[in-house]
């Protein structure tokens, strides 16, 4: 029951992730969450490292949309300051929004990967949606009010899952497991 919340990879940093990794991997959209994934929840400016990171995916043909739970005029003005297609109103973990960016770029799911620092919304929605996916430190130790509860309950479903499986570890890139 509890490997539904089980990623597909463990990264330290979005940052992390390559156009050269995702290619090998037949990957051409990037579904991103928004808050503590790309950008700090309290902040609605982007880093010069997000900006860069941002471009390189653009250059090497890479797809990347915000998909979160926040409402539309919050996702929509950080994603025009990004440049990027955005999925507000999600209700991550349903399947709603993975549906949604499936049906927007006509992708298989396998040309999908969803990155994210919940497991309880992100990695469970990408995975009841047959998506791969990529869990990230969260970008700031402080969450929004709404977000400590997950953070609790994560905790320990992150604990059982480790003792599960030791392999499953932070990584500097995305690869296969073993």
């Amino acid at each position: 029951m509890l490997n539904s919340f089980k990623p597909t990879w463990m990264v330290n940093s979005i940052y992390q992730i390559t156009p050269e990794q995702l290619k090998k991997k037949n990957i051409k959209v990037v579904l991103t969450d928004l808050d503590n994934t790309l950008i700090a929840w309290n902040n609605p400016e982007a880093t010069e490292e997000t900006l860069e990171w941002i471009e390189l995916m653009k250059k090497s043909g890479i797809h990347v949309v915000i998909i979160s739970n926040n409402k539309r005029k919050r996702v929509s003005k950080v994603a025009t300051l990004l440049e990027l297609d955005f999925i507000p109103n999600a209700m991550k973990p349903l399947q709603k929004g993975f549906k949604q960016a499936q049906a927007q770029f006509d992708m298989t799911k396998d040309e999908i990967l969803m990155v994210g620092d919940q497991i309880t919304t992100d990695i469970k929605g990408a995975n009841h949606a047959g998506i791969r996916s990529v869990l990230v430190k969260p970008i700031l130790d402080s969450d929004a009010w709404n977000t400590r509860f997950n953070r609790f309950v994560e905790l320990k479903i992150m604990n059982y899952l480790i003792k599960k499986d030791p392999d499953m570890k932070w990584r500097n890139s995305i690869h296969e497991r073993v």
